[in-house]
């Protein structure tokens, strides 16, 4: 549901601190759905590609051409995602996971797989990534980003991404930051109703971005931590 608006991964790689830990169990109102919201590992990155594709290509559905949603491949963006979870810095930054089902027995969050584990993939409905502000008018120690939330269309009216923003808003306000930001393109008017349900309001400011090879603008949506 956010922009397109890209940058470089977090560094650091430390362990995900108690804080981050203690606040990603979500139950909704039905006693029979009970999503955990849990911390990334690496061995998620191949089902966070999926998600990011398959959410791109039915969300941004008339909104970017055609063509390169069509030609969108999980396979390309797995390493990135990979590289990017490895080298968060859980302290200040974080990227949370929706499971589709439930988790695999023996389940440890990222940073607390014994030594030479592989942990088993999981299937995946949604995720979100969240850290310092990348925007060059903001101060990323009081500022922090919701960089990317995507929740796959078949899991849509479910809760679970109110549920993974709750978790980002949460973290973000533990790690210090006083304000958080998101982009979002313009035409997106599911995800813009989305984000003013869940206390973000259009703050004016306005990308044009022409990364991907075509022309884009978005604009930047925020709300106060807590």
């Amino acid at each position: 549901m956010s922009g397109s608006h890209q940058g470089a991964s977090p560094s650091g790689g430390a362990s995900i601190p108690a804080t981050a830990k203690n606040v990603l169990i979500s139950v909704s109102q039905d006693p029979e759905d009970v999503t955990m919201i849990r911390p990334a590992t690496a061995g998620d990155a191949t089902q966070i590609a999926l998600v990011h594709v398959r959410s791109w290509q039915e969300a941004y559905r008339g909104l970017v051409p055609q063509d390169y949603l069509d030609h969108l491949d999980p396979a390309d963006r797995v390493a990135r995602w990979r590289r990017h979870i490895q080298g968060t810095d859980w302290s200040r930054s974080g990227v949370l996971v929706a499971p589709a089902g439930d988790e695999p027995a023996g389940f440890t969050p990222a940073g607390d797989e014994p030594a030479g584990a592989t942990p088993a993939p999981a299937e995946l409905a949604g995720f979100v990534s969240y850290g310092p502000s990348r925007d060059e008018d903001a101060d990323p120690a009081v500022v922090g980003e919701v960089s990317t939330i995507y929740v796959l269309a078949e899991a849509w009216g479910r809760g679970l991404g109110r549920r993974l923003m709750s978790g980002a808003v949460e973290h973000l306000t533990s790690a210090g930051y006083s304000q958080a930001t998101l982009w979002v393109l313009p035409a997106n008017a599911r995800a813009r109703r989305f984000y003013a349900a869940v206390g973000w309001s259009e703050d004016a400011a306005v990308l044009e971005d022409a990364s991907l090879g075509f022309p884009l603008t978005e604009v930047r949506y925020r709300r106060p931590l807590p």
